[in-house]
């Protein structure tokens, strides 16, 4: 299965296009942001999780990023509310579920093998953000391949101030406007190496998932 695929182009998708599609498990469904690969597979998506659901024990040989972004998300060893960042290195295992019911981000199979970092980061907690230039800054992961933060912007405040190599967003508060299209609390953006000037924060501003660098890395087997 190929969605988003080619990664020299943009991408968008706007929480009005969300395709919420079953999971092999009841109770787990996902929209599917980009994939390569049937069910062992190099992917991004949102996944919902039902009160009560839950997942049965499984690997990661290629690694899992998630990030919760309502209703509480456990696995057996600790409940993470919203906000929490987890980072599951590649052949890590867990046992997820959900008793209230979740909604996380999650990035499967994009970490190299030789990675072993376990991150758990409580995003609400003010002790995490530190003011960077121009914006606020939690930062949650960086390496020489890749950084990942969330960063919160004024509005009509510019995403990028310089070109990226490669960048992908999912707004979690607030708005984004690219190119004058509204990209609201939920939408997902991947933009390959370039300048992108059009890209601000709305209104009411805009705190953002952001990773850059390693996005189009020809996918890890898991």
């Amino acid at each position: 299965m190929l969605i988003n695929a080619d990664f020299s182009r943009r991408a968008t998708v706007t929480p009005d296009q969300y395709q919420w599609v079953a999971s092999p498990q009841v109770g787990v469904e996902r929209v599917m942001l980009d994939r390569l690969g049937g069910e062992k597979v190099r992917s991004t998506s949102i996944v919902r999780y039902a009160p009560q659901s839950t997942f049965p024990r499984h690997q990661h040989p290629g690694g899992e990023e998630i990030l919760v972004l309502s209703g509480t998300f456990s696995d057996e060893a600790a409940h993470y509310p919203a906000g929490w960042y987890l980072r599951n290195p590649p052949g890590s295992s867990h046992h997820p579920f959900s008793d209230q019911g979740a909604i996380i981000f999650v990035k499967l199979g994009q970490m190299p093998a030789d990675k072993n970092h376990r991150v758990r980061i409580d995003t609400h907690d003010p002790r995490c953000w530190q003011r960077w230039a121009d914006r606020d800054v939690c930062p949650l992961f960086a390496d020489d391949s890749e950084q990942v933060s969330l960063q919160r912007l004024d509005p009509g405040m510019a995403l990028f101030a310089n070109p990226v190599e490669r960048a992908e967003v999912l707004v979690v508060a607030g708005e984004v406007l690219a190119d004058t299209r509204a990209c609201p609390r939920g939408s997902w953006l991947r933009c390959p190496a370039g300048n992108y000037p059009g890209m601000l924060a709305g209104a009411q501003g805009a705190t953002f998932y952001l990773k850059t660098g390693r996005l189009g890395r020809a996918p890890v087997p898991v």
